[in-house]
């Protein structure tokens, strides 16, 4: 007797080989058979004739940390086809904080929570438990963020930290990592953590190989110097002995539009002497904290919040200037803090990152954002319909594996991002014909068009354009064979 079983669909299983007609029977949490099912009991049975059965979504680039808490039922992802997220990037995670976190929140800390009530949990483990006892919608893998471990352990964020304060950090990094984070992610491009040094860095993420952790990155920097951050990124790789993950590869500013023909090679290179790969949103647009420097970088600029003027949020930075009878750059300080929307990349480099054969898709969304960037509720149909079938940069197979086996495969995630018997049943049904982003940035909350269905550890949970309620995810962790 099978629990669930996916009637008549086609079957694209996550590692880039042919599509192909079956059924998909699932008992419990695993796929137990894939084929003609014809006849076989069932409590429950979809028809999915005409749709794709694909393996459940990964976000190999969240920051749903909070989210994960505070809206369980993880409806941007869910109604995407995600069924894993990746938390914990760019060097921002909501624990551990072992002390009260500053007020204002210290950006980009104020990304996952601006009021600092969810900075809550004083030990890694303690946020990993409270998802445990209350699991949401989605699997979710925990990487712990060098800039909370800083904000944990440091008075002075623009210095380099001291040997005591590394060996706090370390001290910190180490629990988490006891308790289940898969590894540790940088954002040295912030301010919070511009002065932490290559040595700081390895020093604090020296556990990581004992641990079977990874190190993501959100590099140094990623226009002008972005030669000189991918060789420190490696760098930092080649001293742990780690995998690394470069997080969402860009080329920033006009002037660095085409260098994807120059980091890829490099990347290429680097991988054939040491485990590297890099994820990427499919957008030409990226979202962070709103700062003076990086609105002067851009043509078009959309505030995404504001504190201090929260009925602004969704204006274009051009038009909330004229509104307020100001420049640009004095709009910007009055705005913040806040975050915003910066146009600042070259399509044609969005598209070669994409179809690099080691990219991996992450969306990069910012779920508190009063009007957040599409990727957040889009990113993953946006490379199923908008790059795969309107663009024709690869096939939908593909596409498929870049946003589930590679990922699986990348971060350890045993037994995840395909569909096969013995794996767990984290599946979504699409219409590959209608797939797409639901709405682009002028309404950016809008769930994606084509998602069927989504079951999460072999439980239906989003199913007819809702969600079931269910909330089946699970923590997982690295699996190194």
């Amino acid at each position: 007797m099978f629990d669930l079983i996916f009637k008549h669909g086609t079957v694209i299983d996550g590692t880039g080989a042919p599509r192909r007609d079956a059924d998909v029977g699932i008992v419990g949490r695993y796929i137990e058979a894939i084929g003609d099912l014809s006849g076989e009991p069932a409590r429950q049975i979809v028809d999915v004739a005409g749709l794709i059965v694909a393996p459940g979504f990964i976000d190999s680039h969240a920051h749903d940390d909070r989210m994960l808490l505070s809206s369980p039922d993880m409806t941007p992802k869910l109604s995407q086809g995600v069924t894993t997220v990746v938390v914990g990037n760019c060097g921002i995670s909501l624990a551990p904080m072992p002390r009260t976190v500053p007020q204002p929140v210290t950006p980009p800390l104020d990304l996952l929570d601006r009021s600092g009530d969810w900075f809550r949990y004083s030990s890694f483990d303690r946020y990993l438990d409270a998802l445990c006892r209350r699991p949401p919608a989605v699997n979710f893998a925990a990487l712990v963020g060098h800039t909370t471990l800083r904000v944990a352990a440091m008075e002075d964020l623009g210095a380099a930290a001291s040997d005591t304060e590394i060996a706090h950090m370390r001290t910190l990094a180490v629990q988490a990592l006891k308790a289940g984070a898969i590894g540790i992610s940088t954002g040295l491009a912030y301010t919070t953590a511009m002065s932490a040094t290559i040595d700081e860095v390895v020093r604090v993420c020296e556990d990581l190989r004992a641990y079977d952790g990874i190190y993501c990155t959100h590099m140094r920097d990623e226009s002008d110097g972005i030669m000189e951050a991918l060789a420190e990124t490696f760098e930092i790789g080649r001293r742990l002995d780690v995998p690394v993950v470069i997080s969402h590869h860009k080329l920033s500013g006009a002037r660095n539009f085409g260098r994807s023909h120059e980091t890829l090679p490099y990347i290429e290179r680097a991988m054939r002497m040491q485990p590297v790969c890099l994820d990427c949103y499919p957008y030409h647009a990226g979202s962070t904290v709103l700062e003076v420097w990086r609105t002067r970088r851009c043509d078009r600029v959309i505030v995404t919040w504001s504190t201090p003027h929260p009925e602004l949020a969704g204006q274009d930075l051009d038009d909330i200037a004229a509104i307020l009878g100001v420049g640009r750059d004095e709009a910007t300080q009055r705005l913040m803090p806040g975050g915003a929307i910066y146009f600042s990349m070259d399509e044609q480099d969005v598209e070669r990152i994409l179809t690099f054969p080691c990219t991996m898709i992450g969306s990069d969304g910012l779920p508190h954002d009063n009007q957040p960037h599409p990727r957040l509720w889009g990113a993953f149909p946006r490379v199923l319909g908008h790059y795969a079938r309107g663009r024709g940069l690869f096939s939908l197979e593909v596409a498929v594996h870049k946003m589930t086996g590679l990922s699986a495969a990348k971060f350890g995630f045993s037994g995840r991002g395909v569909i096969e018997p013995g794996a767990c049943a984290d599946i979504t049904v699409f219409d590959a014909r209608t797939v797409d982003a639901g709405f682009g940035y002028g309404e950016p909350i809008r769930p994606a068009c084509g998602i069927a269905h989504v079951a999460v550890n072999g439980v239906l949970a989003w199913a007819d354009g809702m969600t079931t309620g269910a909330h089946s995810g699970q923590q997982l962790r690295r699996c190194v064979t």
